[in-house]
This record gives structure tokens, C-alpha cells and sequence, in this order.
């Protein structure tokens, strides 16, 4: 019963502290949870866990900032990411998710360069090149846990920040989950356990996410988008780490 408790403190207050996380910057959230999810569930049973609590977060999310969302590049995005994630949880099983792992932590810290760079030039994604990368990182959502922080630099890049973008990001990250969970549930792997135990954290962490929009709305520019830059470095460095 002790250990129950302990597990219900530890897991709400983890996800209250990436709730509010996720909500400043759009990604985070999972990247807090998953060692205790590990921990406690499995890594199996983790999987299944995180894309419920996920799901959660950003439905929040999208009711925090539905007046901003640009609907045009979350449906261009979500157009060649539902296929493309259907596509990638059924090649899982054949792929090395550590290597892909260590590549996508090389990746998003190269992107920090390179994002700066396409700001001093002034380069912004096309809404073509939006669909692109919404096959892109649906590939990439259905092979790993979260690619949430992968796909920060792209949405930037197109000219979103602060509530647009967190919005944006949130409501086409949604299409690509439910295309998920629909895919693993028709695998077996996503159960009623798995659902029951990602919504009552997901509540936690959407808790969080009420909580940081004074947080989005009080930060400068400049300080909104050092912070993305730290947060990816950091991000990078987990999941190189996570390879190991």
C-alpha cells in the first residue's frame, strides 16, 4: 500500500512538473516521465502509457491556445503524417531503436545551428515543405516513444512562436497519436490498463499545462526562444544518452 502511495505522489508530481514544462515549450513531457514510467511499468508497458498521456497534453494544449492555431499547416502536416506513422509502427519491429535514437539526438542538436542560421537569412518552411516534414516525423513517431522535440525546430522554422506555435504543434502532433494508438491497439499492444494509467497521469499533466500559460504569455521573445535552444540541447543529449 506504501509503495502505491508513493508511486501515485511521485508519478502526479512528475507530471505536474511536465505538464507545466511541456506547456512552455511544446515538448518535454515525456522525456520527464519516462524513467519513472520505465521504473514502475516497463518499458513495454511505457510505450503504450506515454502516447495516452501524450494525447492528453496536447488536447490541453490546443484548448489553451485555440484562437492561434494556424489550422492550414496543421492540416498540411497531418496529411502525410497519419499514413507515415501508420507505416513506421509496423516497422518497428524490424528496426534498432537505439541507433535511430542516437541519430535523432545528433539531429536535433544540429538543428540549433541551423535553425539560427535560417533566421539570419530569413529562410521560412513553405507549407509544402511543412507536408514533408510531417512524413518525416510520423515515420519517426510510430519507430520511437517521442519525437516531440524534433519537431520544435520545423514548426519555428515556418514562422510560428510562443501560443501559435504551441498550439499548432499541439493540434498536429494529436492526428498523429490517435494514428498511433489506433495502430497499437490493432497490434495488441495498447490495453485498458495502459489507457486507465495514461489518462491519470495525462490529468496531472494537463493540470500543468493550465498552469504555464502565464508563464508562455509573460516570457520575451528572445528569452522564449533561448529557452527552445536549451531544452533541445538538453533533450539531444538524453536521448544520445538514452542510446546507451
Amino acid at each position: 500500500m506504501n509503495e502505491l502511495i508513493f508511486q501515485a505522489i511521485l508519478l502526479g508530481s512528475l507530471g505536474l512538473a511536465a505538464g507545466v514544462l511541456g506547456g512552455v515549450l511544446g515538448f518535454g513531457t515525456t522525456i520527464i516521465l519516462m524513467p519513472a514510467l520505465v521504473y514502475f511499468y516497463g518499458p513495454m508497458q511505457t510505450i503504450p502509457v506515454i502516447a495516452i498521456t501524450a494525447t492528453v497534453a496536447n488536447i490541453s494544449r490546443i484548448f489553451l491556445w485555440w484562437r492561434v492555431i494556424d489550422w492550414r499547416a496543421c492540416a498540411i502536416y497531418s496529411l502525410t503524417a497519419i499514413p507515415a506513422v501508420v507505416l513506421g509502427a509496423h516497422t518497428l519491429v524490424s528496426l534498432n531503436e537505439r541507433l535511430i535514437q542516437l541519430v535523432l539526438g545528433i539531429f536535433l542538436i544540429s538543428l540549433i545551428p541551423i535553425r539560427r542560421w535560417m533566421r539570419r537569412q530569413q529562410f521560412y518552411l513553405k507549407l509544402w515543405q511543412l507536408s514533408l516534414v510531417g512524413a518525416f516525423i510520423g515515420f519517426l513517431t510510430g519507430i520511437v516513444a517521442t519525437t516531440g522535440a524534433i519537431n520544435t525546430p520545423f514548426f519555428l522554422a515556418y514562422g510560428l512562436s510562443k501560443g501559435a506555435f504551441l498550439g499548432t504543434e499541439a493540434a498536429s502532433t494529436l492526428s498523429i497519436l490517435f494514428a498511433k494508438g489506433i495502430t497499437f491497439h490493432q497490434l495488441g499492444v495498447l490495453n485498458s490498463t495502459a489507457i486507465i494509467q495514461g489518462l491519470l497521469i495525462g490529468s496531472t499533466v494537463m493540470a500543468g499545462s493550465i498552469l504555464s500559460k502565464r508563464i508562455v504569455l509573460s516570457l520575451p521573445e528572445k528569452s522564449f526562444m533561448f529557452l527552445m535552444e536549451l531544452v533541445m540541447l538538453i533533450s539531444g543529449i538524453l536521448i544520445i544518452r538514452m542510446a546507451f
